[in-house]
C-alpha cells in the first residue's frame, strides 16, 4: 500500500452545520472505508444543532471531531458545499479529492490537479450519496441508513421543500422501509428537537442556519430558523433585531442580515428585519409592505435556495 493510501482522507461539509452536511460527511466516510477500500473520516467544522443530535443519539452514531487544522499533508473531501467562503480558510492547504454538492455552482476554488465533482440538483447531498452508492452490491447497514433518511427528511422538511424530487422521496422511502422506520414519526421527532429554542441566545439563533451571498457588492447574512413553533421565535423578535444589528456593526464582512422563520406545518416565512436597508430589500423581492402586518407571512415559501435567494437576487 503506497503512502497516498494511507493517509486518513478528511471529510467534512460546510461551517455552520446542518443534519445534511455532518450526515453527508460520516456516510461518505463509511463509503470510503468500506466500499472504496481507502481510510477515512468525518468531521465537522462547528457545533451541532439539536436536531441533528438528536438524529446521531437516535441512530447510535458518534459525533465527528471538529476539524481544527488542514494542512499541506492532508487530503479532503468537501461535501455539502462547493462555495469556498463557507470553507475553512486553510481549505486549499490540502489536496482536495473530490466535491459532491447538491448546490449551486459558487466557484472559486482552485486545485494543481483534476478532481471528481458531482453536483446533481438533489434536495440533499445525502440523496446523491445514496444514488453513486450502489447499495444492491454494497448493502447500507441500518444506522448509515437511519441517518441518510433523517438528512433527506431534514432538507426536504418532510417533502414540503420545492427542492424535493421524486428521486429524493423514493430513496427516503426505499431507506425507510430497510430499516422499519415510519418517515412521519421520524420527522416529527426532527422537527421537535429542531423547535427547541429555550436554551438559544438570540445570536446563537440568528447563526444557527445562516449563509453569506453577495447581492449589489453587498455581502447579505440571510437566516432562516425552521420550526412548528414560529410563535417561540417571533415572541422573541425583538431580541433578535437587537442580535443583528450587533452582528452588523462587529462583523466587518456583513452588511445585513435577513431572518426568515420557516414555518414547517403551515408551510410559510416570516420576515424579520432590523434595519431600513432591510426592509427595502424584502418588501422589493417579494411584494410586500412589511408595515402592513405586525408578523406578516409570505405563503409557500419554505426554502432558502430555491425561493427566498432567488427571490432576493432578482
Amino acid at each position: 500500500m503506497s503512502e497516498t493510501q494511507e493517509k486518513t482522507i478528511k471529510i467534512f461539509g460546510h461551517q455552520v452545520p446542518d443534519t445534511d452536511t455532518v450526515v453527508s460527511a460520516i456516510i461518505y466516510a463509511w463509503h470510503y472505508n468500506e466500499v472504496l477500500g481507502k481510510k477515512a473520516e468525518a468531521f465537522v467544522l462547528g457545533s451541532l444543532t439539536k436536531e441533528t443530535q438528536y438524529v446521531l443519539d437516535r441512530f447510535e452514531i458518534a459525533v465527528p471531531e471538529v476539524l481544527d487544522e488542514i494542512t499541506k499533508e492532508d487530503q479532503i473531501v468537501v461535501v455539502d458545499t462547493n462555495n469556498i467562503h463557507e470553507l475553512p480558510e486553510d481549505v486549499l492547504n490540502g489536496e482536495l479529492l473530490e466535491i459532491i454538492d447538491h448546490h449551486k455552482l459558487s466557484g472559486g476554488i482552485t486545485t494543481d490537479a483534476p478532481v471528481i465533482v458531482t453536483l446533481r440538483p438533489m434536495a440533499s447531498t445525502a440523496s446523491l450519496i445514496y444514488t453513486i452508492m450502489n447499495p444492491e452490491l454494497h448493502p447500507i447497514p441500518n444506522d448509515i441508513a437511519g441517518i441518510m433518511l433523517a438528512a433527506i427528511i431534514s432538507d426536504t422538511l418532510e417533502f414540503r421543500s420545492p427542492t424535493t424530487t421524486s428521486e429524493d422521496k423514493i430513496i427516503a422511502e426505499t431507506l425507510a422501509e430497510q430499516i422499519g422506520v415510519d418517515i412521519h414519526e421520524l420527522a416529527t421527532k426532527m422537527f421537535e428537537a429542531k423547535s427547541d429554542i429555550s436554551d438559544i441566545n438570540p445570536l446563537e439563533l440568528i447563526l444557527m442556519d445562516s449563509k453569506v451571498f453577495e447581492m449589489n457588492e453587498q455581502k447579505v447574512r440571510v437566516s432562516v430558523i425552521e420550526t412548528t413553533s414560529p410563535k417561540m421565535v417571533l415572541d422573541k423578535k425583538d431580541l433578535l433585531k437587537e442580535a443583528m444589528l450587533k452582528h452588523v456593526a462587529e462583523d466587518e464582512g456583513v452588511h445585513e442580515v435577513l431572518l426568515f422563520v420557516i414555518d414547517i406545518l403551515n408551510e410559510e416565512a416570516t420576515p424579520v428585519v432590523a434595519s431600513a436597508l432591510g426592509e427595502m430589500m424584502v418588501e422589493g423581492a417579494f411584494g410586500v409592505d412589511l408595515k402592513e402586518t405586525e408578523n406578516l407571512t409570505l405563503p409557500g415559501v419554505v426554502s432558502r435556495k430555491k425561493q427566498i435567494i432567488p427571490a432576493l437576487q432578482g
